[in-house]
């Protein structure tokens, strides 16, 4: 029988990671947890699942750190999980079929439903949400970016049926932490590619983040959590295109 490793990179997860690996009962023969500082009870949490801990002093950004962690997993497959994503029964069912009867497969897209304060979000191009998480060991790597990395196969990818969970926002403050602090690393990658901005184009792209999500995308049909996401995702665009400006402004100085 194929043997399954899943890895995780964690910051201050308490309150998550428990839900996390229990959702793995049954299903992995080797956790990885690389650890980025947590100051809470997250790397207890992980050894009493039996984690392997590996905790780096510095942070290269996720994508290096994800390789990092798979650089220790040891299972024919890999498994790669947010710690604020659950598997449900029906997925680990579908997982476990899977690996035992890939088809020449290498890899495999799970798709993904996410929470947003009080609702799954089912339109607003977060649904159907098809992420590149279960693959050959040997057979990808995540791309180098500081954020928004993703997986890259060198084989064929094949798509489950069953949607894995992903309680990304619980609150409202979540979505202001996660914006303040996602549009700074995205930023911070765009301008090293060589992005410009300036307060215009910031305008103009939050303006057109809010009509893709609200308009294009069906946003309304989510109700109001679909207009709160549509302004959160405004103000995302609008705040990394300022930093960028920013950004631009102090290394011209």
């Amino acid at each position: 029988m194929p043997t399954l490793s899943v890895i995780l990179i964690t910051r201050n997860e308490e309150a998550n990671l428990a839900d996390c690996l229990a959702s793995l009962e049954g299903i992995a023969q080797q956790i990885v947890v690389v650890d980025t500082n947590s100051s809470d009870s997250t790397l207890e949490i992980a050894k009493n699942h039996g984690a392997v801990l590996s905790q780096p002093a510095d942070w290269p950004g996720f994508g290096p750190q994800k390789n990092r962690a798979l650089d220790l997993a040891t299972g024919e497959w890999v498994l790669s999980l947010d710690a604020d994503e659950r598997l449900t029964p029906a997925l680990r069912s579908e997982i476990l079929t899977a690996i035992n009867h890939p088809a020449h497969v290498d890899c495999f897209a799970i798709p993904r439903l996410s929470w947003y304060c009080g609702r799954f979000i089912r339109h607003s191009g977060w649904s159907p949400d098809y992420v590149d998480r279960l693959f050959k060991r040997g057979t990808a790597r995540f791309s180098d970016d500081l954020v928004h990395e993703r997986l890259i196969p060198s084989g064929q990818v094949a798509r489950l049926e069953n949607s894995m969970l992903h309680f990304s926002f619980m609150n409202f403050s979540q979505v202001l932490q996660k914006i303040d602090r996602y549009s700074t690393a995205s930023a911070e990658q765009a301008f090293a590619k060589g992005r410009r901005s300036n307060p215009l184009k910031a305008i103009l792209h939050g303006m057109w983040a809010f009509i893709r999500t609200y308009f294009i995308r069906a946003g309304f049909l989510d109700g109001y959590q679909g207009l709160a996401l549509a302004l959160s995702n405004a103000e995302g665009s609008y705040y990394r295109y300022m930093k960028i400006w920013l950004i631009q402004n102090q290394t011209e100085k």
